[in-house]
């Protein structure tokens, strides 16, 4: 977002900075608002998710560590990632927004619910889909793999609607859209590859440790009852 403002000259400079914080600050990075939005959002959408499976399974009988795949998963977790989205990046906006605060537009939050419901269907629905269509092989399961590549595959295709929200909020409707293609494809490549970056610990990494939280935990229930 300090990119795409104009706040940093590259993605590069802004990681920069935000890793100087952590290792000379890090006090100051894990105890900031941005981190707080950031937490929020992932820790409200991974319990949504893990209760929709426990749920499902309880009601439909099936083994009580089942991951579901189904429309009423997507739906709800969709609802709380984007809602606590919402929140976030109009906060984010806000904080590294080019002039004065002002309200999210319309078509801003529409952009940005579109790319949040497309990264949690590329992100709990699609990989347990992937899944058997991965081989085998000795560094990695196919969960795990496919955990990874969804997440990240997805940046491809939602990046482009993620800058095109952040430069109606920036710039309003003045630019016409010669002008908006041209910013997203000078910021498209660093965009993507910085919404990798940050997508694959919190959704690859992130689904990975959930999932076997998760099925541990399902363990210890089911052995103390």
């Amino acid at each position: 977002m300090e990119n795409a403002s104009g706040k940093t000259k590259s993605v590069l400079e802004s990681a920069k900075n935000s890793f100087k914080t952590i290792l000379t600050k890090p006090h100051l990075f894990f105890f900031s608002k941005p981190f707080a939005l950031i937490y929020m959002t992932y820790f409200g959408t991974y319990l949504t998710a893990n209760i929709i499976d426990t749920a499902s399974s309880m009601r439909k009988g099936t083994n009580i560590k089942t991951v579901t795949t189904g429309t009423e998963k997507f739906v709800a977790t969709s609802a709380t990632n984007m809602s606590l989205g919402l929140i976030k990046d109009r906060n984010f906006a806000r904080l590294f927004g080019t002039g004065s605060p002002r309200p999210v537009p319309l078509p801003t939050f529409i952009l940005f619910s579109a790319r949040d419901a497309m990264t949690i269907g590329f992100s709990f629905n699609i990989p347990p889909r992937l899944t058997p269509y991965i081989p085998t092989n000795p560094l990695m399961k196919p969960e795990s793999c496919a955990q990874f590549l969804a997440p990240a595959a997805c940046q491809i295709l939602s990046t482009p609607m993620h800058l095109l929200g952040l430069d109606l909020y920036n710039r309003g409707e003045k630019p016409g859209w010669k002008q908006r293609l041209q910013f997203i494809k000078s910021n498209y490549t660093q965009s993507v590859l910085a919404r990798m970056c940050r997508i694959i610990p919190a959704f690859g990494f992130g689904g990975v440790a959930n999932a076997e939280m998760r099925r541990n935990l399902m363990d210890m229930i089911q052995k103390s009852t």
